[in-house]
């Protein structure tokens, strides 16, 4: 079983005093509404949090997950990733998903278990847009799993995926929702108003 790795781990500074995580869609929040996905996949689930008692949590409560302390959070994403993965049950591969990526459905995730399945002789699977753009879901072969812990500061998993661009297998979406995530109030609001 290939585990998927919800990265909720962000502070969302550019919310201006609101979690992005925590925004309601559809009547939840979107990190509940994202775990659900993920699970509706049949997947193992892990949420990266940050440390402490964070509200995140309560929004998880009753769903069948695992969810991950990660201290390394408070450096960014980068700290996320090295410290999710770090306590990942071993595995053949593992999927990371963005906590938020409100476009993202249960039929993306297993687009992109199935695009291993067909194509195993890469290292790395992902969504992309319709252009092909890269983005996520992300499933990353185990061999990888020690270049995790390299990782740095808040650039995410670039150091480690932009090298391995020719090992990389890129689904496509049909439209930018493998890159779409809400960073600020205003681009709440436009998503809201049916304008991206």
């Amino acid at each position: 079983m290939i585990p998927i790795v919800i990265l909720a781990g962000g502070g969302s500074t550019r919310m201006r005093g609101r979690d992005k995580l925590l925004e309601d869609v559809d009547g939840e929040p979107l990190l509940r509404r994202q775990a659900r996905r993920a699970l509706a996949a049949g997947h193992a689930v892990f949420v990266a949090l940050p440390a402490g008692d964070h509200p995140r949590k309560d929004a998880l409560a009753g769903l069948d997950l695992t969810i991950l302390t990660v201290p390394e959070a408070a450096e960014g994403m980068s700290g996320t990733m090295r410290g999710a993965v770090q306590q990942l049950p071993d595995c053949a591969a593992f999927m990371m998903l963005l906590g938020d990526l409100v476009g993202i459905e249960t039929t993306d995730i297993q687009a992109i278990f199935q695009a291993r399945k067909d194509s195993p002789d890469f290292l790395i699977w992902r969504g992309a847009t319709t252009d092909g753009k890269p983005g996520h879901p992300i499933v990353f072969d185990g061999t990888l799993r020690p270049e995790f812990a390299k990782l740095s500061g808040d650039g995410g998993g670039e150091p480690l995926v932009k090298p391995l661009k020719s090992q990389t297998h890129l689904t496509r979406f049909a439209d930018d929702r493998a890159r779409l995530d809400l960073d600020t109030p205003e681009d709440w609001d436009r998503w809201r108003r049916g304008v991206t």
